[in-house]
């Protein structure tokens, strides 16, 4: 077969290949790769973007990248960012050029790849490039010292560089950055130039002795205009390199020392417990996360690879707070329980929730042990900070949301809001309140981004409901109408959320002026005699153009008289409108039905866009969904997208438009304007 950049496949058995991971950047051919690499065996995490491409290769978990530079690509852009992503997870980076492009070769090894591949190319060139690569990977991965350093350069406030075969230094970022250095990469001669003169002939005389004898020594300096900091270098060879780990031997840098856990570089229990305290009266979010039977773990494998182990789990916690809420503070505070703090909005019931169920969902993925593959479960308890919490009380409150999570089982998650009351609500209280919130303003409007696959442009936005309960905090929609449905509310709750989108976007500025605005109506609502004419009026009479507007009915409201439900459609889309078909899949009738309603949109269910990057049955029936939409002639809009994996996947099936929060979950009117904006 051929891909994009005429790329050759012939023969190949693929149940032959160990099944590996291959994370694949390429800018005008990911598609054809990712099927070439998928024919010999190899699982592929595709990128057609080099701006986030170092951090999606290291959440990917893929150890060996390849790199597509056919046609003169940009080193800089494409492969220079890789580099150092690569070489921290102890990695392998093949880089594929055109045939007769050998002489770029050199040039690419020195500047960080460690494989090339020329085009167009067999499934055995291939396989055996990438079989190649993985072996490097294994070779890296049995020594203790490629392990220790992938960790070091990791965790980022680590002290060390290394001589490389280039004679070029490389320093740690935060070596870097403590001496001032503009780049983490440099010959010997001008970090030498850049300590105090007194200090520099001490300092190569040191340097010099041990590329001479190889065995270890230490060296010490102190920092231009930083009277009392002293650095001390413990030099030592690696891999026939000369290496150093570096410290402070200042009082002040001892106790910034304390701050982190030694075995996994996150915040230490006491530095989490100062944060806690700077907080106390802030609106402040803590999820306390366990891992269940570490001890039998560590009593099958040993210490050594539960220590290990505790480094990776710290590294995927990392990786998924850097995605959900960047900046969040995570720290080790105990053995096996690690703690997430979140600031403001952060902290909302939802988007906590959201993060703790991400966090679970990654540290249930297999671990590998050398031949052995570790599972592992967690809990977590949330705890919303009172204005009179300081730091041991809002732990207090989160270890008893996590002891209730143990307890109760299900997918392992429990909040405690402001209040000391666990977040399990009552129902009959919340049809009581249901009634008052409307007065009280406590129902409000998010609007989430919908994206074009393939586009980082917003083309439209879903409006949906958020309930900011008194007493249990925010509430999604499915608790508030739910509640209005048992109370039989739902007709007022369905007019004051469909007034207030409308009210809203009509006051979007001109630059907002081509986003679609989706709004949700219920059975209840297209039941009433009325429903089109008010609808009609209440849009008319905010100033939102018809043409700009979805409405989404869920299936669930089509189902009982499908003949009606036509009627109302094509009545809906005769006066401007577009119409959507929400949560398709989620019910029993859907395939049937289908071709009867007049539609512009079908919005495939959250839980099947997720399930497309589960199991072959799974991607079966997504994609069956998909292609019978797009052949009567429908866009399709995929919901709860949540990873890079489903996106890629969704888009080889002809998805159209997205939304979830791998973008962006629900937010403010506000907060809209000044992401389109921006």
């Amino acid at each position: 077969m051929r891909g994009v950049g005429e790329i050759q496949i012939v023969g190949g058995d693929a149940a032959s290949a160990t099944q590996h991971s291959l994370f694949i950047l390429s800018l005008g051919d990911r598609d054809g790769l990712s099927q070439a690499a998928q024919a010999i065996g190899w699982r592929s995490i595709g990128a057609r973007r080099a701006r986030d491409a170092p951090q999606r290769f290291l959440r990917s978990e893929a150890q060996v990248a390849l790199i597509d530079l056919r046609r003169e690509a940009d080193v800089d852009a494409l492969l220079a960012p890789l580099v150092p992503a690569m070489e921290a997870g102890g990695g392998a980076l093949v880089v594929l050029l055109d045939r007769g492009e050998e002489a770029r070769v050199p040039g690419l090894l020195a500047a960080g790849a460690t494989h090339f591949l020329l085009a167009p190319f067999s499934a055995d060139e291939l396989r055996a490039v990438l079989l190649s690569a993985q072996r490097l990977v294994e070779r890296l991965g049995g020594e203790q010292g490629a392990r220790h350093r992938a960790q070091r350069i990791r965790r980022g406030d680590a002290l060390y560089w290394q001589l490389g075969s280039d004679g070029l230094l490389r320093l740690s970022d935060a070596l870097a950055r403590h001496l001032a250095l503009d780049a983490p990469m440099l010959a010997p001669a001008a970090l030498v130039r850049h300590l105090p003169r007194a200090e520099r002939a001490g300092v190569l005389a040191a340097l010099r002795a041990m590329a001479r004898t190889g065995r270890p020594a230490s060296l010490a300096h102190g920092l231009p205009d930083r009277p009392g900091d002293r650095l001390v270098h413990h030099l030592r060879m690696e891999e026939g390199h000369l290496a150093a780990d570096v410290e402070w031997l200042s009082d002040q840098h001892e106790r910034d020392s304390s701050s982190r856990d030694y075995l996994t570089g996150l915040r230490s229990r006491q530095a989490a417990l100062e944060w806690l305290d700077r907080r106390t009266g802030l609106p402040t979010t803590i999820l306390l996360l366990s891992i269940s039977q570490f001890e039998r773990m560590n009593a099958a494998y040993g210490q050594v690879v539960g220590d290990a182990l505790l480094g990776r789990i710290a590294r995927r916690i990392e990786r998924m707070v850097d995605d959900v809420a960047p900046g969040a503070m995570v720290a080790r505070i105990a053995g096996t329980e690690f703690l997430v703090g979140l600031v403001g909005e952060q902290g909302s019931g939802d988007r906590a929730t959201f993060l703790a169920r991400q966090l679970i969902g990654a540290i249930g993925r297999p671990f590998s042990a050398g031949d052995h593959l570790i599972r592992l479960i967690a809990r977590c308890g949330i705890a919303q900070a009172r204005g009179e919490d300081d730091a041991t009380h809002l732990l207090r409150r989160a270890g008893m949301a996590l002891a209730d999570a143990r307890q109760a089982g299900g997918e392992g998650i429990r909040i405690l809001a402001a209040e000391k009351q666990s977040r399990q609500v009552d129902p009959d209280r919340l049809e009581t309140d249901l009634r008052l919130a409307l007065d009280r303003g406590e129902i409000g409007i998010v609007f989430q981004p919908q994206y074009p696959v393939g586009s980082e442009i917003i083309s439209g936005v879903e409006a949906l409901a958020r309930w900011n309960h008194p007493h249990y905090g925010p509430l999604g929609a499915g608790i508030l109408f739910a509640t209005a449905e048992r109370s039989d509310y739902m007709l007022p709750l369905s007019a004051h959320i469909l007034g207030e989108a409308l009210r809203q976007a009509s006051a979007w500025p001109r630059a907002l002026s081509d986003l679609r605005l989706s709004i949700n109506v219920t059975a209840a609502d297209i039941a009433q005699p009325q429903f089109m004419p008010d609808l009609l009026d209440t849009v008319d009479r905010s100033g939102f153009p018809r043409s700009r507007l979805t409405v989404e009915i869920t299936e669930s409201g089509l189902i009982h008289d499908v003949d009606a439900a036509a009627s109302l459609l094509r009545a809906l889309r005769k006066e401007g409108l577009a119409v959507a078909i929400d949560d398709f899949g989620t019910g029993y009738s859907s395939l049937a039905y289908l071709k009867s309603l007049p539609l512009d949109y079908l919005k495939i269910d959250s839980g099947l866009a997720q399930d497309i990057a589960g199991t072959a049955r799974d991607r079966i029936i997504v994609r069956g969904i998909i292609h019978m939409a797009k052949s009567l002639g429908l866009k399709v809009i995929a919901e709860g997208v949540e990873t890079e994996e489903q996106l890629d996947l969704l888009a080889r099936e002809g998805c159209d438009y997205y939304q979830g929060f791998l973008r962006s979950a629900g937010i403010s009117s506000a907060e809209l304007v000044a992401l389109v904006l921006a």
